[in-house]
């Protein structure tokens, strides 16, 4: 039987081994692959990239399962991107990507130590605990191969677990009654998430779109008349935030306390290292 875990142990290390995954969606690198592929286009490289494990799906599927972006943004790539590119041609670019992202992120000592080798069995070791049921990304992913470097193997580990968390937080916020931009819209004004104007521009939305989904929650008492949010609104992103570790509890208790506290070590690392390197760019974040 797993022993429960410290609060927000699990969502610690998440957050670290997350920005790993992430950060190789920002690099020039996977610009450059993807570029090579024929995907030349922000969005239509993120789609293929990340859909690509699902197979040559169609528009509705990758709405459906990336949840923030505006259909009509989707369906102006999908499916055209998989008469450029195969899905597994998407998907070997990622790969080439990931590799060299990593490499330049964290140092060739990094990627070739014990501590990477170490790290890839841990969190592989955590993602064993991970269910298909209900999580199409997480599923889709898991049946792709381990790759056999480390630091590859971690990135894989880290994707599983990034997209397994985020099939589960999807089912939170349909819980809660938030559509795509109502849930970006709050996570915003929580004074967690990505900046409007970044939002905006990458997934789609216009700010009249913005403005209608802050008119809906101020409508359910969440949102206040100058944006912030109300006592209400903060307690519901609380409540989706605690819903969504209970969902994701399952892969760091089977990890073990120790386990999850050495992989969050190792992970923090190289984040820190990673965003003093540049890993995302100035204008992600922010109220602008």
């Amino acid at each position: 039987m797993s022993t429960p875990l410290p609060a927000r142990a699990g969502r610690r290390c998440h957050n670290v081994l997350n920005v790993l995954h992430s950060a190789v969606y920002f690099a020039p690198e996977f610009t450059q692959e993807m570029a090579a592929i024929g995907h030349d286009h922000p969005s239509a490289a993120y789609f293929a990239s990340r859909a690509a494990a699902m197979g040559p799906v169609g528009a509705g599927a990758v709405t459906a399962t990336f949840f923030n972006f505006n259909h009509e943004l989707v369906a102006r790539h999908i499916p055209q991107i998989w008469r450029t590119a195969s899905p597994e041609d998407a998907l070997a670019a990622r790969d080439r990507a990931a590799d060299a992202t990593l490499r330049r992120l964290l140092g060739a000592e990094a990627v070739a130590s014990a501590e990477m080798a170490e790290a890839a069995r841990l969190a592989l070791r955590a993602a064993e605990a991970c269910t298909r049921s209900a999580r199409p990304l997480y599923a889709a992913h898991a049946d792709l191969p381990v790759p056999e470097e480390p630091h590859l193997a971690l990135w894989h580990a880290a994707t599983l677990l990034r997209e397994h968390r985020g099939d589960g937080h999807v089912a939170v916020l349909v819980g809660a009654e938030l559509d795509a931009l109502e849930a970006i819209v709050s996570h915003t004004a929580s004074g967690k998430g990505q900046a409007p104007k970044w939002l905006l521009r990458t997934r789609g939305w216009a700010p009249e779109n913005w403005a209608a989904a802050e008119d809906r929650l101020r409508a359910r008492g969440l949102m206040a008349a100058e944006g912030e949010l109300t006592e209400a609104g903060v307690g519901l992103r609380k409540r989706i935030e605690e819903e969504t570790d209970r969902l994701d509890r399952a892969p760091y208790e089977h990890l073990g306390e120790a386990g999850v506290a050495r992989l969050t070590e190792l992970a923090g690392g190289w984040t820190m290292t990673a965003l003093a390197a540049g890993a995302f760019p100035d204008e992600l974040l922010g109220k602008g």
